[in-house]
């Protein structure tokens, strides 16, 4: 029997990276999951490797798309265990090059759609659900080029402590996961060409001198959504290589 038989989960971001990985783990330990994100084509190739999974395409900081991906879990019938928002997007610019636009886009994804995901499940929300937000050691590093992304993501830390609170007299947990550097395509789209050479120079600096695997988030992700972490509420859990540690 795996941790999570009979329960049913929601994975924003799901079709690629961190959020892949973690679907993958979630079903395996026996949930069924709801994945969610922009591009229909990669999202059900994510749902077929996923196993037990069913692909809602939408933009999670789209209030009608939000609705519209609850209303496939309503109808799935078993309300909602273990929900992990983690859509999220970065985009690299110094002070002097960031624009409104980019600003706004980087907010309406992170922060936006965190609260919009989490918000709209709650009259789905199980008794003694796992919601678990995906912050990022950025929130609290001050790397030049990452001010709207790590600012998005403290604003998600912030969420973690104060919905913890308001939703625990339900049972319901809520937790923020924040991975340090790990190998998704993230890489690619913020550096381009200069992805490799940025994640060989970044993982010179970590203890383990490399970056994560997706899957070593998951575990993490999947020890927040389990009984295991019954007790566990309002934390915010470094998968970061020592990163933000040493």
């Amino acid at each position: 029997m795996g941790q999570l038989d009979g329960k049913t989960a929601v994975v924003t971001g799901g079709g690629t990276g961190i959020g892949l990985a973690t679907s993958k783990r979630l079903a395996a330990e026996g949930a069924h999951v709801f994945i969610t994100g922009r591009r229909e084509s990669e999202l059900q190739k994510a749902a077929a490797a996923i196993g037990n999974a069913t692909a809602v395409s939408g933009d999670v900081s789209v209030a009608a798309d939000v609705d519209r991906l609850y209303e496939r879990v309503r109808e799935h019938g078993q309300g909602l265990d273990v929900l992990f928002a983690n859509a999220g997007i970065n985009h690299i610019a110094t002070l002097a090059e960031l624009t409104e636009d980019i600003h706004d886009a980087v907010f309406a994804i992170n922060v936006k759609g965190t609260f919009l995901t989490v918000q709209k499940a709650l009259p789905l929300l199980n008794d003694g659900a796992s919601v678990i937000l995906t912050a990022s050691t950025a929130a609290e590093g001050g790397a030049a080029g990452m001010s709207a992304y790590g600012a998005s993501k403290a604003a998600v830390r912030a969420y973690a402590r104060a919905w913890a609170d308001e939703l625990g007299s339900r049972g319901v947990r809520v937790n923020a996961i924040s991975p340090g550097p790990v190998n998704t395509p993230l890489w690619d789209t913020a550096f381009g060409d200069r992805a490799k050479e940025m994640k060989e120079a970044v993982a010179a600096g970590l203890p383990p001198r490399r970056v994560a695997d997706p899957d070593e988030i998951a575990a993490a992700v999947t020890f927040l959504a389990s009984s295991g972490s019954s007790f566990v509420y309002g934390a915010n859990l470094y998968v970061d290589g020592g990163m933000n540690q040493i």
